[in-house]
């Protein structure tokens, strides 16, 4: 019938995790008419959504490579629906979404370099604003002793995730969606019955990231991460306008990755770490070495940082990126009504809005809905 929605039907869906990922997810399935509740154990500022670096980026991301060709295939479908979401939320100053420059450097030139210059090509006339020209590499004033070759830049949605994530919230609850503060424990295909009954709910949708270690049981591990924030307000060093990026040497057991980005109106994030399977966020700028390593490596990766200052309030903010062996999980479990969607990785902000479309569609199918999916870029 013209017009039916799944609310109207009684259907109602369980998310769980108040990440980018759970709230957008839950967004999503409001915006299709469902029913939702979500559940999550912590919510803004304390997840890792509010320390993520918040670059949208083509997979694979600068912290970490995807390891199989059917989830990079997957994952660049996500990210472009969350590149052209992000493109319109950027018009409203409230969400906190920009879209700025980013150039990503090489140590040769990317003619020998197979992967990267597959990644290249497949997204040059997929974003706004492609140059390729290791030009760039003067022109954005980096240090010839980096060793820089070749550049390429776009334009990409950067996010300032305080202010976002605040935003979806206000969305998520504007929409209708309840909220609870709770936390779900043991694995959700034991626990199915149970939790159905309890939020009275037809369908689970597992958004939980690192969670999913005892919600799925599965092989998830950290990636813990740290990101430098210093003032970029022209007071003590000319504003930083775009984004800078060395993505990590795959097979390298250094910390070289160079990640220097642009957040909100006054402030730069420095990084980056990829520390996989530490679990302590207990990181000090002053005492941890490759935390003083990763500032000495920005300052002299892009000299004008030299006269950075400090965010006197909070200079450090240190988070676990949620990984997983088999790379991003989204899908049905067998002969279950849970969905799942985790995974993501350092990529969370930049599949965020692919992925939730994506677990909208499974979730109408586990509940029997025939309704076409709407397109949720007026988001």
């Amino acid at each position: 019938m013209k017009g039916r929605t799944a609310e109207a039907a009684g259907h109602r869906v369980l998310v769980i995790g108040a990440g980018v990922t759970g709230l957008t997810t839950a967004l999503c399935l409001r915006r299709e008419g469902f029913g939702v509740t979500v559940v999550a154990e912590k919510f803004a500022p304390d997840i890792v959504s509010v320390v993520a670096g918040a670059l949208w980026e083509w997979p694979p991301a600068v912290c970490g490579a995807h390891h199989d060709e059917v989830s990079l295939a997957r994952s660049k479908e996500w990210c472009m629906t969350s590149y052209e979401v992000f493109s319109l939320l950027s018009k409203k100053p409230e969400t906190g979404v920009f879209m700025r420059p980013v150039v990503f450097y090489f140590r040769q030139p990317i003619s020998q370099r197979p992967r990267d210059l597959a990644k290249m090509n497949e997204l040059r006339d997929r974003v706004r604003g492609f140059v390729h020209d290791a030009g760039l590499i003067e022109d954005s004033g980096v240090n010839p002793a980096a060793g820089m070759r070749d550049a390429y830049q776009h334009v990409a949605p950067m996010i300032d995730t305080d202010r976002y994530m605040a935003w979806l919230m206000g969305q998520v609850r504007r929409a209708g969606c309840a909220v609870v503060q709770g936390r779900i424990n043991g694995p959700l295909s034991r626990n199915e019955r149970y939790l159905k009954a309890m939020f009275g709910v037809e369908c689970i949708v597992n958004c939980s990231g690192l969670g999913a270690l005892e919600l799925a049981d599965d092989d998830m591990y950290p990636l813990r991460g740290a990101l430098i924030r210093v003032r970029n307000d022209g007071a003590t060093m000319p504003p930083v306008l775009k984004a800078h990026c060395v993505a990590h040497e795959q097979g390298s057991a250094e910390q070289d990755m160079v990640f220097i980005v642009p957040r909100g109106r006054s402030t730069l994030l420095l990084g980056g770490l990829t520390e996989p399977h530490q679990w302590s966020l207990d990181l000090d700028l002053q005492a941890y070495g490759p935390v003083r390593e990763m500032l000495g490596r920005c300052r002299d990766f892009l000299p004008a940082l030299a006269g950075a200052e400090l965010d006197p309030d909070e200079p450090l903010r240190v988070g676990l990126r949620p990984f997983r062996r088999d790379n991003v999980r989204v899908e049905r479990e067998p002969g279950t009504c849970v969905i799942h969607n985790y995974g993501h990785g350092g990529s969370g902000v930049t599949l965020s809005w692919g992925c939730a479309e994506e677990v909208s569609a499974l979730v109408k199918g586990a509940v029997g809905e025939e309704e076409p999916l709407r397109r949720l870029v007026s988001a």
